[in-house]
């Protein structure tokens, strides 16, 4: 018996990629899943079922249950039908995992508000949706888990990236409210931030040999290393478990620290502008040159 065995689990972006690996495991420690996936291209142009069908007929070949959605996540009324969906195929709805994205990079300056607002209205919009309409059935049962994909581009930063960094570290913070307000029904909320390669990372592009070795160590990084965390965290083995910010690279799994204050200084007299810049600013250097302003915590640059 596997460790989802009468669970029902929502995976937004389950056609391809790391979407479609949680899927499969989760289908093989047996969950129902409801694979919902627009099928899009990566800037999120367009519709294909051919992905998530794809999905569902493995899941169903290998002896699981398993069902399609092509809603889009952005659509309030998409999102509810993913978990109306689980509900009317399955009877309930245990876990949701928020994987749907798309990529429009440009560097900031020359970022279009249409190329924000689609990727906000994917990955952060996308996560609220989804999340809001299956809280009534976790509140209403006492128990559920939201699992949401954020990134290191959001963390820490990443060059060209402003509208996909915001909407991450936007999910960060949704987690952690949704966590916090959803405590007291015995319902949990996690968020992964993975490395592995995809079809959103093969859409960046390599401008020198640096940023090219970059992508050949990504390509090492497959997918199916970041199922096994969300499979658990959508067990009931991670029960006490909430309110974390993890990541995933190849075989070695992150736990992120919170924002913290890492120093202060006092003055009785208060602040002025000069006296800032002359105690202050020299007080609190070193902690500025601690940090990598490259953003690259692992050795590697964020995904």
């Amino acid at each position: 018996m596997g460790m989802l065995e009468g669970k029902v689990v929502a995976i937004t972006g389950a056609g391809r990629g790391i979407g479609r690996d949680i899927a499969l495991l989760c289908a093989k420690e047996g969950a129902a899943v409801v694979v919902n996936d627009l099928g899009g291209s990566a800037d999120g142009e367009g519709s294909d079922a051919g992905p998530a069908e794809e999905t569902v007929n493995d899941i169903r070949s290998a002896g699981g249950k398993a069902v399609v959605n092509g809603a889009s996540v952005a659509d309030p009324a998409g999102a509810a039908s993913i978990v109306e969906d689980a509900v009317r195929n399955f009877g309930r709805i245990d876990a949701v995992v928020n994987n749907a994205g798309i990529l429009r990079d440009r560097i900031w300056h020359k970022m279009s508000h249409e190329d924000w607002q689609a990727v906000i209205d994917v990955h952060l919009h996308g996560a609220f949706n989804v999340s809001k309409a299956a809280t009534p059935y976790f509140r209403d049962q006492g128990a559920g888990s939201f699992i949401h994909f954020t990134s290191t581009s959001g963390l820490i930063g990443n060059f060209g990236q402003a509208n996909y960094s915001a909407a991450k570290l936007g999910i960060v913070g949704l987690s952690q409210s949704i966590a916090l307000d959803m405590a007291r029904a015995g319902v949990r909320s996690n968020c992964i931030a993975p490395f592995a390669w995809s079809r959103m990372v093969a859409t960046i592009p390599a401008s020198n040999e640096v940023e090219a070795l970059r992508l050949e160590r990504l390509k090492t990084m497959s997918t199916d290393k970041i199922a096994p965390l969300v499979a658990f965290l959508a067990s009931d083995a991670s029960a006490e478990v909430t309110n974390q910010i993890f990541s995933v690279r190849k075989n070695e799994i992150f736990l992120f620290s919170k924002p913290r204050p890492i120093r202060s200084m006092h003055r009785a007299e208060g602040w002025t502008v000069e006296s800032i810049a002359s105690d202050l600013l020299p007080a609190f250097r070193p902690s500025f040159s601690g940090l990598d302003r490259s953003g690259d915590i692992f050795g590697w640059d964020p995904i």
